[in-house]
């Protein structure tokens, strides 16, 4: 945030108002955490085969970073991005395969369930029986693709409005 704060500061040109992130797999959480914690900055989301609760992803990967769980519970609840789902102001687009065996599709059930109970709006599309790189059967690549790019010119349409600060 403070990163992203600063280019909007050092480049004018850049408009504040239409700011998104995206990510695959683990990238996700830095999308989920920055639009949940800092809704101000971050407008527009994209989630793509995402961990919401590292208790659910492969412990080797999360230990090397943060530990063991019963060393830093504290550390590991506040790095969940279902954490601080009720800070999602923005809008967000959640992706999954069902067939994931690297990021199972828990993590999404449990962070729509969150949603569900904070009654945010978020949009939806799970791809049945593809796994974490969801680019099985014919077309669904095209389709991945295309239903990102679709969302992101919807969400974040070029601002014929915005004039820069000198």
């Amino acid at each position: 945030m403070a990163a992203v704060e600063a280019l909007l500061d050092e480049r004018p040109y850049l408009d504040r108002g239409r700011v998104g992130s995206w990510g695959w797999s683990g990238g996700v959480q830095m999308t989920l955490n920055a639009m949940f914690r800092y809704p101000d900055v971050y407008h527009v989301g994209i989630a793509v085969a995402f961990v919401s609760d590292q208790r659910l992803y492969d412990t080797i990967y999360q230990e090397r970073y943060i530990g063991l769980p019963a060393d830093n519970e504290e550390g590991y609840r506040l790095g969940f991005p279902i954490t601080h789902a009720a800070g999602l102001e923005g809008d967000l687009l959640i992706i999954h395969g069902t067939g994931d065996d690297n990021v199972h599709y828990q993590s999404t059930e449990q962070l729509v369930d969150k949603f569900i109970e904070l009654n945010k709006t978020f949009e939806l599309m799970i791809y049945p029986d593809r796994s974490h790189s969801i680019d099985e059967k014919e077309n669904t690549k095209r389709h991945l693709h295309g239903l990102m790019t679709d969302f992101l010119h919807e969400k974040l349409p070029p601002n014929t409005n915005f004039a820069p600060q000198p």
